[in-house]
């Protein structure tokens, strides 16, 4: 039984399954334990998911599988023994296992029971590449090369061309090799079902390692990993599998699917082996493997294209740090990183690294080489690939490559491989137009041009053709670009080869071998055959489809898609006989063997129809010139219109096999009858009906359909069998059977169409259904028929001899030789001596094999080229159809023919109106004599006419005519307007002046207008330069600061403003007393003191800082100035140097620096100056012109009066009149477009005229002609121009014509004396007026032919400096042009700078803030520790001297305490902070004083010691909160200061780097307006030069090369030889001045010297002084800030009030008393009269008592005399009143000393203490 579709032969397979040795068991023990259990619904991908995730996963664990493994043996199988168990668990491989080559290569598959021998074919030689696929090209060592040819792999050694081949395992085709990097094994990926990967070992070619189930039909790309440990494969359709393998142990590590389309190539980063990736149709992807705790894992992502349009990668390159480099299908290169496109590159101006697609790329020795599709090999450096980025949203980069080499014309490369070649760069690629090249690519002075080591077809075989006579063959293909070889055929003689091409051309070349002829001096190479073209012709308007030579080869052949057949006489060197149409397009032409009787031709058509011709009559008798078309018409042809019969053959088939079943089935009823009747007896009959009645009620499968397919089969091949019967070969729903056809008898009135045929015989094919016969060829004792198959395989059949019908077709030998995809085999041919094979598939692939036979010839064979004919050097090569669009010969014979019919046409209608001319001009004649006869005898015009109605018939026919040829050329009419609008709009309307020639009247001198057309663009708007250099940084600094001080001045004005006290507007005014006089006294007293204690130490500050910045600005010993440097620097670099724009370090000024906007200004500005000079000099020629027409109409007048003059005077004394001169037309150029009916009337006489002569025009005569031909004669038309203002002069004419006219009235009489007299008198006056006359002319003509001369030197200057702006605006335009290539980069640079300029200066403006913030907080922290100084100054002023308690209150005021925050979430890192801000920042005073404390003392502050002043130490308490709150404030000054130092520092970073990329943009800005400047530089500019200027001399004599010379101008010259003098004067300047300095420094030293002895002397004085005053040197800067003691003077002040106030309540009190002792003295005087009364009574009572008192006298002596606690209060209040007396006078004293200056301060008076 026969395989499907080429498979290895299966009984062949079983017997060496059969047959295992020991290696096969252990290729199964291997296999068995792969472990194929991945990780389920990895397989199951959709499109959209593969789009939609960009990270897939597939995982493998070998814990998993084994425990899976296990878990399945312990569920379906039993426990095996111990032995079978170690025999199932094997081991790894061994490194020296090889598996048999004879048992995995397929072999052929040879029916069963047959003599067929199974070697019967032998690959000889392959003479095909297959170009077209991926990577098939590799290298083994440096001699041996690899690639796959259909289903073998094929070694080329290229030393020897000797060729080896290993056989495909599978039977199915071989899809990808690829090469181990220790070149030690290679890989070899079949195609099939379920195909293996073979790993060779090499040079045994012995399989070494097979991997299974990898992919499901085939892989497309294999690639080993840099250790070569695992191989990575990737599948193709429709599983796209993607596999890493541990191959040296059979198993997969890790699988998933690569992508849901096509995947061209897979690769291992070379330095990361945990890394692929992948590319294929629009995607690219990026692999890793990651061990995860699940396992091993195969993650995935997806490229992401962006903006960028997707595109299919076939090249790509994996970078060193994991970055890819790939191509793209417009030939650039995209850069990937993360997934994303980092970078597009490219070339310079945006063009594509390659013309087309990017097939290959490699990273060699530190470069980049990509190759495409364009033939080029670029080279790009890797460094600047690798550090790409993009600078703006285009993500284009561009860059140029190091080298490039161009291959070939017609070269589109698809891979290369490097050879191993130690100290060479050699490299071989693959080439898509079917060649292996091999490059030199180490671009040297020695580097090799490319050569073609291999050049094969580059696409499907069309056609074979075999020498009859010797080993030669031909081959052709779609390769060729200029124009489609199809089909080709050899004659007889095997001399010459016929070739039919795609445009329906066929030419017959000459082969010959070149060494027998005569060899020349010069010639080249002499190769082992050429070709020569010896004839074409084109019998076609398509392509060529079939050749063919009848059997005597007299007759050729030649069909088309066009369906015709052409016939050729080869012997009268092709002289077409004719052709026959057939109904459908031919695919082959076949003659009748020499067995049949009559010659005849089968034709095949695609369509289904099947022609039988006879061969063609020739006849003799007719010439060629004589026939009128080569269409043979009355030939019996037969015709046979196949219809399909496959559906009645199936169904007969199906018949006969029922047929044949029920037979069997009849009988095993008969017998299961019988056998029921002898177990059973009558029972029997009983279950045997029973069982028969089951089995009738299954119904039947009804029997195939008949079908006939909707589109027919198309014809493949056939061949005859008998006469008037043949064999074909269909596709389609036809294929798998030979159907064999019989024509009908030719019926002469059949109709084509409807005739439908079948064929009488089939023969089935076996497993050919899908796999039909394409092409059919028999050896020469017809024993053997070779049918090549559309899976690229060949059978052959073993026949019985002369066996035409096939019956004996049954046996048969298959081997698959071709890719079974692709490689469809279309030519199937034997060598002459039936030893050879040769089969040419759609692969590109031409086998040659040789064909068993038992008789082995030894001697070598050699093909043998044909002899060159006699003369062949000689003969001229005949010319060859290039045109596809050239007249087949069919066609130029109706052409031909065609010409000759309209031509007899022509000569009628010439006739015809030779008749009608002379029948015309007799009527002209007869209408001539009428009018010359009498006005009564003259016939009348309507009398001519025969009839009237004629005439109305023969108007009203013209009218309609008229109006349809006004129809007809309606659109003619508007064509011809609007072209004619167009030309005016394009070169009429652009013009202002158009040129006016002014020629002069005698000499030949002219003047010509300038032709002016309107402003260009470029004068009529100035465009303001867009590249505009940036303000210098000091000016805009300047201005910003200026404005931020305007702006600051206006802020301070606004918080300024005085505001009006609100509450003191209720106030009434009152006078002020005393006591508020004398507070305010004190207190103006205190502040005018504390005011000059600030003053002075604000002018201390002051001083010490003038101090510091003089100090400052004190130069350094080496210190130079800047600008001298500057200057130095500018001398040296431009010192003796005239800095050229050619020289490469010119830098160019800001101010010269030039762009495209510029560019267009400065032309513009030509321009119009052009114009403007153009514009002038057009109107004086204008103006010149009026001159002319006025000078011309004088003369007109000048001329008429002489006329009038010279009619008195006789004719002796006539003096000839002078021409009046004319208008030429050039000189009034508007009339050429004023045109009337004439004008166009001549124009179409002018132009038939042109189409009849087919000659030159010539110029026609008359008033109004074409342009640029005619004159203007003087007389209407001159009239018309020139009579303005001639009216005015006409009458102005001498009266003495009147005069004349009046006397001529009377008649004639005797003229008297008088009359004589005045007739002398006036012919003296008319022959004076004559001559004046004349002379007048003259001096009018002089005038102005001498106006036109000056003008035309004018002119002619003007010309000149035309001329000279025409070339600078040609320099100017192209300086434009190339300045607008310039203009995007320059903007994009000068953007940079722009931006990194502003950002500078952004940061530069936040460093001054942050800078004037932390001088603000440096004043403010110094301002607090100003006050801590006050603070403690006050405290030791206010404990004055010998305080025994100033220690411990000092020790209160200094005593470190912990205050609580507000916020105390702060804590402690806050208190640590304070602490260390605290420790670190104390007071001088404070640290002074802590160092001579001592740290054990311990004391409490929370009491006052005993006899301490209360008042102190509550002072003591209060200055310490306020010192506490000092030094927080600084803390938190310090903090910001810090933070601001921190912001400081980090924004001088910035700014430093800033700098940095500004200093590199500004450089790349000044590189590029370098490279600018270059690039004008190359540009030409003329400029002419008198001999007198050139003063470059050589030898006395002005050399021929000027290329090293320099033009300057004059003035530029000038300025050069007075910079000279200059630089002279300057330098005896500089000198002088260098002196002068000298002597200055010197005196400036001296003075510095005495200046420091004067100091010294001053510092002694005051020292002396302090001495002398103070008893010690003391620090004036101290004494002079020193002030009063602030809490003293606010307690003076506050007991002053007190006093105020208290004496203002005495004074209330007093007032009181007053009042209450008025009230009492009233009292008293009532009381006194009372008294006075009482005393009345009282001494009354005295008298009345004396009695009594004087009893009681001694009692009462003891309580007389003053109280003793009234005298201690009288002497303390004296007391304490002289107390205060002794400080009032104290205080007095101190104030007059502190009034005097210098007086001695004394300490303060203190109470005493209590």
């Amino acid at each position: 039984m026969e395989p499907d579709d080429g498979k290895s032969d299966q009984s062949k397979s079983e017997k060496a399954a059969s047959q295992a040795s020991s290696s096969s068991a252990l290729r199964s023990a291997a296999r068995d334990t792969t472990f194929e259990t991945l990780t389920e619904g990895e397989d199951s991908y959709s499109d959209e998911d593969l789009y939609d995730e960009d990270l897939e996963e597939s995982s493998y664990t070998l814990q998993d599988d084994s425990e899976r493994t296990a878990e399945s043996l312990n569920v379906e199988t039993p426990v095996p023994p111990v032995d079978q168990e170690e025999e199932k668990v094997m081991k790894k491989i061994p490194d020296n296992f090889f598996y048999n080559y004879d048992e995995l290569a397929s072999g052929p598959f040879v029916s069963q029971d047959t003599d067929i021998p199974p070697n019967l074919l032998t690959l000889v030689h392959s003479f095909g590449y297959d170009c077209r696929k991926r990577v098939n090209l590799q290298l083994l060592d440096s001699n041996t090369l690899m690639y796959i040819g259909g289903n073998q792999l094929i070694l080329v050694d290229l030393r020897t061309k000797k060729q080896t081949y290993l056989r495909s395992c599978s039977g199915e085709g071989i899809g990808v090799i690829g090469v181990h990097p220790s070149k030690t094994y290679f890989v070899v990926a079949e195609k099939g079902s379920s195909p293996d990967i073979i790993i060779y070992e090499y040079p045994s070619l012995r399989p070494y390692r097979i991997l299974q189930d990898g992919c499901d039909l085939g892989y497309a790309s294999v690639d080993f990993n840099a250790r070569g440990d695992l191989l990575a494969s990737v599948g193709s359709s429709p599983d796209h599998t993607l596999t890493i393998w541990n191959w040296k142990e059979e198993k997969p590590i890790l699988r998933t699917k690569a992508f849901s389309q096509e995947v061209f190539k897979v690769t291992f980063n070379p330095d990361d082996d945990e890394q692929l990736t992948t590319s294929g149709a629009g995607h690219i992807k990026f692999w890793e493997m990651a061990l995860t705790f699940t396992g091993l894992k195969l993650q995935g992502y997806l490229g992401r294209f962006g903006k960028t349009a997707t595109t299919d990668i076939e090249g790509y390159m994996e970078l060193p740090d994991g970055k890819v480099l790939s191509g793209s299908e417009w030939g650039n290169m995209l850069l990937w990183e993360a997934g994303l496109i980092k970078v597009e590159l490219c070339r310079l101006a945006r063009k594509s690294c390659h013309s087309g697609s990017i097939n290959h790329i490699v990273l060699d020795e530190g470069e980049v080489i990509t190759i495409g599709s364009d033939g080029y090999i670029r080279i790009w450096d890797f460094e600047t690939i690798d550090t790409a980025d993009a600078i703006d949203d285009t993500a284009l980069m561009e860059l140029e490559p190091i080298n490039e080499l161009p291959v070939g014309k017609h070269v589109k490369l698809f891979s290369m491989i490097k050879m191993d070649d130690p100290g060479n760069n050699f490299w071989l690629a693959q080439d898509l137009c079917g060649a292996i090249w091999k490059l030199d690519l180490s671009f040297s002075n020695i580097t090799q041009d490319p050569e073609c080591l291999f050049s094969f077809h580059s696409g499907p075989i069309q056609a074979v053709a075999i020498s009859p006579l010797t080993y030669l063959m031909a081959t052709t293909s779609l390769d060729c670009e200029s124009f489609a070889l199809i089909l080709i055929k050899v004659n007889y003689t095997g001399a010459q080869i016929i070739a039919g091409f795609e445009d329906g051309v066929v030419r017959i070349l000459e082969l010959y071998d070149p060494k027998e002829l005569t060899i020349f001096a010069g010639r080249k190479k002499i190769l082992d055959a050429e070709i020569q073209l010896k004839q074409a012709f084109k019998p076609h308007t398509t392509r060529v489809t079939a050749l063919a030579y009848d059997r005597d080869g007299e007759i050729l052949a030649t069909a088309s898609k066009d369906h015709t057949v052409f016939f050729f006489e080869v012997e009268k060197d092709y002289k077409p006989i004719g052709y026959i149409t057939t109904p459908g397009p031919v695919c082959q032409l076949v003659w009748s063997p020499t067995s049949h009787p009559r010659s005849t031709l089968l034709i095949f058509c695609d369509n289904g129809y099947v022609l039988e011709a006879p061969v063609p009559t020739i006849r003799e008798d007719v010439e060629d010139h004589d026939i009128v078309s080569y269409e043979i018409k009355n030939i019996n042809i037969k015709y046979f219109h196949f219809i399909s019969v496959k559906s009645k053959i199936l169904r007969f088939i199906e018949i006969e096999k029922r047929k044949k079943i029920k037979e069997l089935e009849e009988e095993a009823k008969e017998k299961r009858r019988k056998q029921l009747i002898e177990e059973l007896g009558e029972e029997g009959e009983k279950v045997f009906q029973e069982e028969q009645a089951q089995k009738q009620e299954e119904e039947e499968k009804p029997l195939p359909e008949i079908v006939i397919p909707p589109t027919p089969s198309h014809i493949l091949c056939g061949f005859y069998s008998h006469p008037g019967k043949f064999w074909v070969s269909l596709d389609g729903y036809d294929a798998g059977m030979l159907y064999h056809c019989e024509f009908s008898i030719y019926n002469q009135n059949r109709n084509i169409k409807e005739q439908r045929d079948e064929p009488f015989e089939f023969r089935f094919l076996e497993d050919a259904e899908d796999n039909p016969v394409q092409s059919i060829t028999f050896s020469l004792n017809k024993v053997m028929m070779f049918c090549g198959m559309e899976n690229g395989a060949v059978r052959i059949y073993v026949l019985h001899r002369n066996d035409t019908s096939l019956s004996s077709m049954k046996e048969f030998w298959h081997l698959s030789i071709h890719d079974n995809d692709y490689g469809r085999i279309k030519n199937i041919a034997t060598s002459f001596d039936n030893r050879f094979l040769v089969t040419a598939g759609g692969d590109s692939n031409i086998f040659v094999f040789n064909i068993f036979s038992e008789l082995e010839l030894e001697e070598e064979l050699k093909a043998k080229v044909p002899f060159p004919r006699f003369g062949i050097e000689t003969e001229l090569i005949p010319p060859d159809i290039e045109d596809p669009k050239a007249y087949s010969i069919e066609n130029a014979r109706k052409k031909r023919e065609h010409d000759k019919l309209m031509k007899e046409v022509l000569e009628i209608q010439s006739q015809k109106r030779e008749k009608l001319k002379y029948l015309r001009s007799e009527f002209l004649n007869l209408l001539k004599m009428n009018e010359e006869l009498p006005k009564h005898m003259q016939l009348k015009r309507t009398d001519f006419d025969v009839d009237s109605k004629i005439r109305a018939e023969i108007n009203r026919k013209t009218a309609f005519k008229i109006q349809q040829a006004e129809r007809e050329m309606a659109w003619e009419k508007e064509k011809c307007y609007l072209g004619l609008k167009k030309l005016q709009n394009r070169f009429r309307d652009s013009l202002e002046n158009d040129a006016i020639v002014v020629h002069a009247i005698q000499s030949s001198h002219k003047i010509a207008s300038y032709r002016l057309v309107k402003p260009s663009k470029y004068s009529r708007s100035k465009q303001i330069s867009q590249m505009d250099r940036k303000t210098s940084k000091m000016d805009r600094l300047e201005k910003e600061g200026a404005g931020k001080k305007d702006s600051q001045r206006d802020t301070g004005m606004v918080l300024n403003i005085p505001e009006e006290s609100i509450l003191e507007k209720g106030k009434k005014f009152r006078p002020k007393t005393l006591s508020e006089i004398m507070v305010e006294n004190q207190i103006e007293k205190t502040r005018k003191v504390i005011l000059k204690a600030e003053r002075a130490q604000q002018k201390i500050q002051q001083r010490k800082k003038e101090w510091e910045e003089l100090l400052k600005s004190k130069p350094d010993d080496d210190f130079e100035d800047p600008r001298d440097l500057q200057a130095i620097k500018d001398a040296q670099v431009h010192m003796g140097d005239f800095n050229l724009k050619t020289s490469p370090d010119y830098k160019i000024p800001e101010h010269m620096r030039i762009n495209a906007a510029k560019k267009e200004e400065e032309l513009g500005v030509l321009d119009t100056l052009a114009y403007r000079k153009k514009l002038h000099m057009n109107k004086c020629i204008l103006s010149l012109r009026g001159l002319k027409m006025a000078v011309i109409e004088e003369i007109q007048c000048l001329v008429q009066e002489l006329k009038n003059i010279q009619s008195t005077l006789p004719v002796s004394k006539h003096i000839p009149i002078p021409q009046i001169p004319q208008i030429h037309p050039e000189e009034v150029p508007e009339k050429r477009f004023q045109y009337d009916e004439e004008t166009l009337l001549t124009f179409k006489r002018q132009q038939m005229k042109t189409q009849e002569e087919k000659s030159p025009p010539t110029g026609l005569a008359g008033s109004m002609a074409t342009p640029g031909g005619f004159k203007i004669p003087p007389g209407k038309d001159l009239d018309l121009i020139a009579r303005r203002e001639t009216l005015a002069r006409m009458s102005k004419a001498s009266t003495f014509s009147i005069d004349i006219g009046k006397c001529s009235e009377f008649e004639p009489a005797e003229p008297t004396d008088m009359e004589i007299e005045i007739a002398k008198r006036d012919e003296v006056k008319h022959v004076y007026m004559q001559q004046y006359l004349l002379n007048r002319i003259k001096e009018l003509i002089v005038t102005f032919d001498a106006e036109l001369r000056i003008l035309r030197h004018q002119k002619l200057k003007l010309d000149t400096q035309i001329k000279l702006s025409d070339l600078h605006h040609v320099t100017l335009f192209q300086e434009m042009l190339l300045l607008k290539n310039f203009e995007k980069q320059e903007n994009i640079l000068q953007e940079r700078v722009n931006s990194l300029d502003k950002e500078e200066h952004d940061m530069q403006c936040k460093i001054n803030d942050t800078l004037a913030e932390l001088e603000e907080k440096k004043n403010e922290v110094t301002k607090l520790q100003d006050q801590e100084k006050t603070l403690y100054t006050s405290f030791q002023l206010s404990l004055g001297e010998n305080n025994k308690f100033a220690n411990f209150l000092m020790k209160v005021l200094k005593k470190k305490i912990k205050r609580v925050k507000k916020k105390e979430v702060e804590g402690e890192g806050d208190e640590d902070e304070e602490s260390e801000a605290s420790s670190e920042e104390e007071s001088s005073l404070e640290s002074d004083e802590d160092e001579s404390e001592s740290d054990d003392d311990v004391f409490d502050d929370s009491i006052c010691p005993t006899n301490c002043n209360p008042n102190l130490f509550e002072l003591a308490l209060t200055l310490r909160e306020k010192r506490l709150d000092i030094e927080e404030a600084l803390v938190e000054e310090r903090k910001l200061i810090d933070n601001l130092k921190k912001e400081y520092d980090t924004l001088s970073k910035k700014v430093k780097t800033v700098a940095n990329n500004l200093h590199a943009a500004e450089e790349a800005l000044e590189a590029y307006q370098r490279e600018k400047q270059q690039r004008l530089n190359e540009l030409l500019v003329v400029f002419p030069l008198k001999l007198h200027q050139v003063e470059y001399m050589m030898f006395g004599e002005i050399p021929n090369d000027l290329s090293g010379t320099l033009v300057f101008s004059n003035r530029s010259l000038g300025l050069l030889q007075e910079r000279i003098l200059q630089l002279h004067h300057e330098n005896v300047q500089q000198q002088k001045l260098n002196r002068e300095c000298r002597e200055r420094r010197k005196l400036l030293i001296r003075e510095k010297r005495e200046m420091a002895k004067t100091i010294q002397k001053m510092e002694e004085t005051v020292c002396q002084l302090m001495i002398r005053k103070f008893g010690r040197v003391i620090d004036l800067e101290a004494l002079q800030t020193l002030s009063v003691n602030t809490t003293l003077e606010e307690l003076k002040i506050k007991k002053l009030r007190k006093e105020l106030s208290n004496a203002k309540e005495m004074k209330m009190w007093e007032e009181k008393i007053a009042q209450l002792r008025w009230e009492l003295m009233m009292k008293t005087k009532e009381h006194t009269k009372k008294l006075h009364q009482m005393n009345d009574l009282c001494i009354e009572k005295q008298k009345l008592d004396s009695r009594l008192n004087m009893l009681q006298n001694q009692q009462g002596n003891a309580f007389q005399g003053p109280r003793k606690a009234d005298i201690v209060a009288k002497e303390k209040v004296t007391e304490l009143i002289q107390v205060q007396a002794e400080r009032i006078l104290a205080l007095k004293e101190e104030i007059t000393v502190l009034r005097k200056k210098g007086g001695l301060v004394l300490p303060p008076i203190h109470p005493p203490d209590e």
